[in-house]
């Protein structure tokens, strides 16, 4: 690629999601033009853009925004919410854009891009995960401290390509992903609060999905050292990082993933289907953990 072209290519990146901030603020009050925080909200937990304070706020469908990508899974609605979380400027991102409905990284991610530009300095990731490690149980919380990268180790990563060097460098380390800070908040924030929902800190490992993961493929990434297991979250990290920014995940376990072998035909008779995840339960283990998790974003937000 030519330096001309490699120069087009990151100029309209960062052109398009100046736009979008410029739309957005010909729209939203100008007390919400410079949030702090964003939040990203998982499978079934748009309820936590309810904890931003009534007035002043703005919501802004996915499909009103210029060069906005949209989202097409049952539970992420697809809207942006302007507002505060106590005193603290935000934005939620209700519905997240994953690449298993066909978008390429760069269009994804660029909701996070949008938030770099837009001045922000802290994310706040929140997903539905499969539980690997064995003493997670559905309804557990996970934050994250360490991920593994699955398609991004075989090339399909967000920061391949042309690299923008007014989002951040070339060659990106990743061994402090996970701001330290902000995750012993999350566990003063839990016992300030007395939840008695278990909290972990753990691995997730991203893979691409959209299908669940076999017997097979579930045991080779518990043996890699995987606790949870998404199809989200792992690119929006590494932009959100690429930009500089400060990031907590947390991940809602809300299935328990089979890693038994599967049963031989010459055993006889067996329940294939037992524990088989799906994404009605997924969506049902969000809403029951809706009130822990508006409580737990809500306290670490408003003491940031």
């Amino acid at each position: 690629m030519s330096e001309s072209s490699v120069t087009e290519f990151t100029t309209s990146l960062t052109e398009r999601a100046t736009v979008v901030m410029n739309f957005i603020r010909g729209i939203v009050p100008t007390e919400l033009h410079y949030p702090k925080v964003a939040v990203i909200c998982g499978s079934g937990l748009h309820h936590l853009a309810d904890a931003l304070n009534i007035l002043p706020r703005s919501e802004i469908p996915f499909s009103d925004l210029p060069y906005f990508p949209l989202t097409t899974v049952e539970g992420h609605i697809g809207k942006l919410v302007f507002g505060h979380f106590g005193t603290v400027p935000a934005v939620c991102m209700v519905g997240r854009i994953h690449f298993y409905e066909g978008n390429p990284f760069d269009i994804s991610v660029f909701p996070v891009r949008l938030f770099s530009v837009m001045g922000i300095s802290t994310l706040l990731v929140t997903n539905a995960a499969g539980g690997l490690n064995s003493e997670y149980k559905v309804g557990d919380l996970m934050v994250l401290n360490d991920h593994i990268n699955f398609p991004g180790l075989a090339g399909w990563h967000p920061l391949k390509g042309p690299n923008d060097p007014l989002f951040g460098p070339r060659f990106l380390a990743l061994s402090d992903a996970y701001d330290l800070e902000l995750r012993r908040k999350v566990f003063e924030s839990a016992k300030a609060l007395k939840l008695s929902r278990r909290i972990h800190e753990g691995v997730y490992v991203f893979v691409s999905g959209p299908t669940y993961e076999t017997r097979a493929e579930s045991r080779m990434l518990k043996m890699l050292g995987a606790d949870a297991v998404g199809m989200s979250t792992v690119p929006e990290i590494i932009v959100a990082r690429h930009c500089g920014m400060k990031v907590l995940a947390i991940s809602l376990v809300t299935n328990a993933v089979v890693t038994a072998p599967t049963p031989k035909a010459s055993d006889g008779p067996a329940n294939l289907s037992a524990g088989r995840a799906n994404h009605e339960e997924v969506i049902e283990a969000a809403r029951q953990a809706g009130d822990d998790m508006r409580a737990l974003v809500l306290d670490v937000i408003s003491k940031l």
